[in-house]
């Protein structure tokens, strides 16, 4: 076998041989979330972009087993880390967003009581056979924020901050009402 991140098996495979997957990639193997982030950044100037945004690291580890004596409940226990480029809503400037995934999943809806007796999240896979990137992936993509911000005013670079000593705003779209009447 290969890479056990990238291997397509079953949960009770990777349950039955106890899989342990210590992993640290980069940004770029995860294509679906690479995707995400670029498409965030590509609204900026290309001169202010990170340029080192895909070599990020992912991190994790990920434990697979049985959440029963009899071995029908796979389970998996983990987690992944790592931090995004993003584009902030308030000021428009690119910053890095730390994520963090814990993962407590059950693959067997048939047996829901062990999601709610142990606190395990039920997971339905698509297909019997699935890559355990493409669950740390989708995690990850779920973790991120709708609307990312810099945490603190100090921070962030917003419009609103005064642009003069004059105390003057920088208003955008301070024309449009005006612009507005002369088109009607």
């Amino acid at each position: 076998m290969g890479n056990p991140l990238r291997d397509r098996r079953t949960p009770s495979e990777l349950a039955e041989s106890g899989q342990i997957i210590d992993f640290s990639e980069k940004i770029s193997e995860f294509e679906k979330l690479a995707e995400i982030i670029e498409g965030d950044l590509e609204t900026l100037d290309p001169a202010t972009l990170p340029l080192d945004w895909r070599d990020t690291a992912v991190a994790g580890h990920l434990s697979f087993g049985f959440a029963d004596a009899q071995g029908g409940a796979a389970v998996l226990e983990g987690e992944a880390a790592t931090t995004v480029a993003a584009v902030c809503q308030r000021c428009l400037t690119a910053f890095r967003v730390p994520l963090k995934v814990e993962l407590r999943l059950l693959f067997d809806a048939d047996d829901s009581a062990f999601a709610d007796d142990e606190g395990y999240e039920i997971w339905e896979l698509e297909e019997e056979k699935f890559r355990p990137l493409d669950l740390v992936e989708e995690a990850l993509i779920m973790a991120m924020p709708l609307v990312a911000m810099h945490v603190d005013d100090e921070t962030c670079h917003r419009a609103d901050t005064p642009a003069t000593d004059s105390g003057e705003k920088t208003r955008p779209f301070a024309s449009l009402k005006a612009q507005m009447k002369n088109e009607d």
